[in-house]
């Protein structure tokens, strides 16, 4: 499977060392806005940079991983998924439901797929499973971060500073919120999945606590997130999550769902 990436940052380079060398799964284009800046990626990985979309889209790639920013996949996307399947890391993106229900018509439309890892959390599998039936009846996303990730005041105790829906969530802290949307799609949807944001200046870890309830009984997971060692803004398990759906997708043996 050859594979093209979107964008040259922190979750690209490590995608770019774990793949550097396979034969399985190969990183052939990357598309970005300045070739000049990333031009050592060509020699280093044996890559080809692009900065004409059709281009990138011409070359010898069966997938795109977008890999950029919510710009990125307003600007991009739609265009992409007329030609290629699509892993999508801006998750973000999608609380724009018209957005959402474009590039859903389009993958129908051309069929290609839309793949969404999990990100920096889990349990999704779960809970797309419980509410088959429609009958998970509430989800909740409790995330802890850092206190100076999210604020600029100093504090001696940790501040709840939102609680609400996952849309409004994601409008409110962009940069921070992509797991309340990819928990909504995979359940019940964005309004009526709640969210709390709190910011601890006793953690230096992000932690995430999930709570489902439904016909099907409870479910309750904690994720402690260590950031990516090349890029501590990234979660480790968020780039990972991108790498073992790759893999899965180029699998014959798939494990739950």
């Amino acid at each position: 499977m050859n594979i093209g990436i979107i964008g040259a940052g922190a979750i690209s380079n490590f995608l770019l060392q774990k793949l550097n060398g396979r034969q399985d799964i190969k990183i052939k284009s990357i598309f970005v806005r300045d070739k000049e800046k990333y031009q050592s990626l060509e020699s280093n990985f044996q890559v080809t940079l692009f900065t004409d979309l059709d281009a990138f889209l011409d070359s010898d790639i069966d997938i795109v991983v977008e890999a950029a920013d919510l710009h990125a996949v307003k600007s991009l996307i739609p265009s992409v998924i007329k030609r290629k399947a699509v892993v999508l890391i801006s998750i973000g993106a999608l609380a724009d439901v018209e957005l959402l229900k474009e590039i859903s018509h389009l993958s129908n439309e051309y069929k290609h797929e839309i793949h969404l890892p999990s990100g920096a959390i889990g349990g999704l599998d779960l809970l797309q499973n419980a509410h088959a039936l429609g009958l998970v009846t509430g989800v909740s996303l409790t995330t802890r971060k850092p206190a100076s990730s999210l604020i600029d005041e100093a504090i001696d105790e940790a501040k709840v500073v939102f609680e609400g829906s996952a849309i409004e969530a994601i409008r409110q802290f962009p940069k921070n919120m992509n797991v309340s949307i990819v928990l909504s799609l995979a359940g019940i949807g964005f309004e009526k999945t709640r969210v709390s944001l709190i910011a601890d200046p006793h953690i230096d870890k992000n932690v995430h606590h999930i709570e489902i309830v439904g016909d099907f009984g409870e479910a309750t997971f904690t994720i402690t997130n260590n950031p990516l060692p090349e890029n501590p803004k990234t979660s480790y398990l968020a780039a990972m999550s991108i790498l073992g759906t790759l893999n899965r997708l180029d699998g014959r043996l798939r494990i739950g769902g």
